[in-house]
């Protein structure tokens, strides 16, 4: 199912440049986007998984994770095949990268944004998000899906890289109220070797968002011996408190996968040295991931430090919000940063 991919220019030349990502591809007749789901055809740039869900569940919104949004609720949550990205330990690998490992092949169940909307719906939703491979790669459908859930009172979130350009965050801003983004490691050297891509763009975007009102959470999967160094965790430590301090950062755990299967899985000692240093950093909210540790996946009020929603069990499964609807800590009257309602 192709559609235009209007989010593109044409250029002097006769190519055609895709303004989704900051691959900016510039693309002539039959080629095919980094993603591998952008194609020009007939002059015209068309997304190739328009419609065309590769994976579809529905899950806690911590799985996102997003802990300051909508706490203890589900999210209807889709993803395509394609990405911008070639990470090599990507946890998604058999559909960000199937297109780019089959021959230009793309697979997926027709779901226009209507059906979606209306699942959502149907299984008591509260919000839609785009996740599981990179979704600006197939921004038109998230846009179009984002736009109708909006109209039907239901919040969208982007699960990202980051790789977005100004304009396309410009164009999401009135219709997505949250994203996860990924800081992958501090380095261009980390971005461009293991991930395909660069870290500037990533930070830009990080900016762009939180300027334009979206509610940003931040996560970075630490991994051993490419970027758990305390330099550089350090490094997005004080980049995160420089944007807000109230951004929340997810520190997750890795574990070996895709064609990263040699390097071990991460130590608790790591996350928990990383969650030391933001907190030297003044960052007010952060959090572990991939491991059981309810004490540092909980979140304390940062006026008085009582635990005012505490997870444990796997994420999303046992979840006690103390906090009222506009995110107030019920001890001390501090208002928590988030979107509670």
């Amino acid at each position: 199912m192709a559609e235009t991919a209007w989010l593109s220019k044409k250029l002097p030349s006769g190519k055609v440049l895709c303004e989704a990502c900051a691959q900016a591809c510039k693309l002539g007749e039959g080629e095919y986007g980094i993603c591998g789901v952008r194609k020009v055809e007939n002059g015209e740039l068309h997304l190739l998984v328009y419609g065309l869900a590769a994976a579809v569940n529905v899950d806690p919104v911590e799985k996102k994770p997003m802990f300051h949004f909508l706490p203890k609720s589900k999210a209807f949550s889709l993803g395509t095949v394609g990405c911008n990205f070639s990470c090599t330990f990507c946890q998604n690998y058999d559909i960000s990268q199937f297109p780019k490992e089959h021959d230009h092949q793309i697979v997926g169940h027709e779901m226009p944004p209507e059906r979606i909307v209306e699942l959502a719906l149907e299984y008591g939703c509260d919000s839609i998000a785009y996740t599981y491979n990179e979704p600006v790669v197939f921004f038109e459908y998230t846009y179009d899906t984002a736009k109708l859930a909006h109209e039907k009172g239901l919040k969208n979130i982007y699960v990202t890289s980051g790789f977005e350009t100004s304009k396309a965050i410009d164009l999401l801003a009135p219709y997505v109220d949250g994203m996860n983004i990924d800081i992958k490691g501090f380095t261009e050297e980390f971005y461009h070797e293991i991930c395909g891509g660069r870290l500037k763009p990533v930070l830009n975007a990080v900016k762009h968002a939180h300027d334009k009102g979206i509610w940003v959470e931040i996560t970075t999967l630490l991994i051993p011996g490419k970027n758990d160094s305390d330099e550089e965790i350090r490094g997005i430590a004080k980049f995160i408190a420089d944007v807000d301090p109230a951004i929340p950062w997810h520190l997750s755990a890795f574990h070996p996968t895709y064609k990263m299967l040699d390097v071990p899985r991460t130590p608790t000692s790591t996350l928990l040295r990383a969650y030391k240093i933001g907190q030297e950093e003044g960052l007010k909210y952060i959090y572990v991931g991939n491991v059981d540790d309810e004490d540092h996946e909980s979140t304390y009020c940062p006026g008085c430090k009582k635990r005012v929603i505490d997870r444990s069990g796997t994420i999303g499964q046992y979840v006690t919000n103390e906090l009222d609807e506009n995110g107030t800590c019920p001890y001390c009257g501090y208002v928590l940063e988030g979107v509670w309602h």
